[in-house]
């Protein structure tokens, strides 16, 4: 009956120890969770299934009861006229003053997110996943300055993101 148990413990290791951020690259040093707290708007995105055909995305930060912090996502899909919310949490994946994430909306399984770029006000960010297919430029209104935009998409393409995946999107919703 042990065989069973090692065997689900190597997959629960194996799942929730994969690397939560790019090679080469770094998330933001000193970070304070508290300024980053509350609501973003998603300016633009690599696409993946779980947000394929949504404009007007927004993330909603807070803090548990228990430390970690509810992620509250939520779009408008454009082809089935239906919004759509997912709730999850992420957790510090080392001291809380480096910007190193890890995400779950499907628990036990995490996934990266790591605030690679932030200007000192916290008013744009620029995201990480794990790797480099996943990538996210977020603002506190629903649009960016040019010169924050021109930034952001050389620091994305030096790290070897390929921006012109980016899919820029809409908020025209309430």
């Amino acid at each position: 009956m042990t065989f069973p148990k090692i065997i689900i413990s190597y997959l629960l290791t194996t799942f929730n120890s994969c690397s939560t951020i790019p090679e080469g690259v770094t998330a933001v040093k000193p970070f304070n969770i508290s300024k980053y707290l509350g609501k973003w708007y998603e300016i633009a995105r690599m696409d993946f299934r779980f947000e394929r055909n949504l404009n007007n995305t927004t993330a909603n930060y807070s803090v548990n009861s228990d430390g970690t912090i509810k992620v509250d996502n939520r779009g408008f899909n454009y082809k089935t006229m239906k919004w759509k919310e997912a709730i999850g949490i992420a957790k510090f994946v080392g001291k809380p003053d480096v910007a190193m994430l890890k995400v779950s909306f499907f628990r036990p399984f995490y996934s990266g997110y790591n605030v690679i770029a932030l200007d000192i006000e916290y008013k744009y960010a620029l995201v990480a996943g794990k790797n480099l297919s996943y990538l996210w430029i977020l603002s506190r209104e629903t649009t960016i300055p040019e010169d924050v935009k021109q930034n952001y998409l050389a620091v994305a393409k030096k790290l070897g993101f390929n921006t012109s995946a980016l899919i820029w999107v809409e908020h025209d919703k309430n």
